[in-house]
């Protein structure tokens, strides 16, 4: 395992990302990419995520969306096109930068055994007391860690058994508040949660995702309506582009999706 070489190399001279308040600007230009060479997923894909922005991507399984999220995430390059971060490429980031600025939250997020303290701070090791409170509290975590028999130094035990389903996700949302990453993506962050529980999630959701870049994957629209802008994705193709409002009263498919779920509800 240690002689293989990884798919994703370092670049040999890293570019830095600019500094600056504006940051978190996200582009595809010309993107293809397939897991197999004869079998593309996306095929020319043109997307412009401005800096701040909180973008969901829907669509029917196979169309695109983790897809998309891996490549901004670099877990893999394209095939032909560019995927950039404030202007770099990001096959120019050296991957310990690119780590601090795009953060992947997913459905089963990893606890490590230690302590709630720890694992908040794992992105950010040398992060004080205060700053890990602080980021629980912004997140609504606080009340249920503190609740806790040792409070922030409660161990989670082997992969957080220790923890509710929703409590891990509100430690992996408080992990990635406290990060501060230029964009965060959540890829089906709250599809395992019953709903009592998602809606606690989705509370701490709108802090995580104020005043920085974000990609949702979600299939329930409870979570797509926090978001800034749709994209509808069919056959790793963007056919629809707008508000969720804009997009509920066009008829199209977001609009179909958007009645049943409504229809669900009453």
């Amino acid at each position: 395992m240690l002689d293989e070489r990884p798919m994703v190399a370092e670049p040999e001279r890293p570019v830095r990302l600019p500094a600056g308040p504006c940051r978190g600007t996200v582009l595809f230009r010309s993107v293809t990419f397939g897991y197999r060479p004869d079998a593309p997923i996306l095929a020319g894909l043109e997307l412009t995520v401005p800096a701040g922005q909180t973008v969901a991507l829907i669509g029917s399984t196979g169309a695109g969306k983790s897809t998309v999220a891996k490549l901004l995430a670099r877990f893999h390059d394209p095939a032909s096109g560019t995927v950039s971060l404030d202007g770099v490429d990001l096959r120019d980031l050296a991957d310990a930068e690119l780590r601090r600025a795009i953060v992947l939250v997913t459905q089963e997020n990893h606890l490590f055994r230690g302590s709630v303290a720890e694992n908040i701070r794992f992105r950010r090791p040398d992060a004080d007391d205060a700053a890990v409170e602080a980021a629980a509290r912004a997140i609504g975590a606080h009340d249920f860690i503190a609740a806790l028999p040792d409070g922030y130094a409660t161990d989670v035990h082997r992969r957080g058994g220790r923890l509710s389903a929703g409590q891990r996700q509100l430690v992996a949302f408080a992990r990635a508040f406290l990060a501060d990453p230029r964009v965060l993506i959540l890829d089906e962050a709250t599809s395992s949660l019953d709903v009592p529980t998602e809606r606690l999630v989705q509370r701490a959701l709108r802090s995580v995702l104020r005043d920085r870049t974000a990609l949702v994957i979600a299939h329930r629209l409870s979570t797509v309506e926090t978001a800034d802008r749709v994209l509808v994705l069919d056959g790793g193709r963007i056919v629809e582009d707008g508000s969720p409002a804009e997009l509920a009263a066009s008829g199209g498919r977001y609009a179909a999706l958007h009645r049943r779920w409504r229809d669900s509800l009453i």
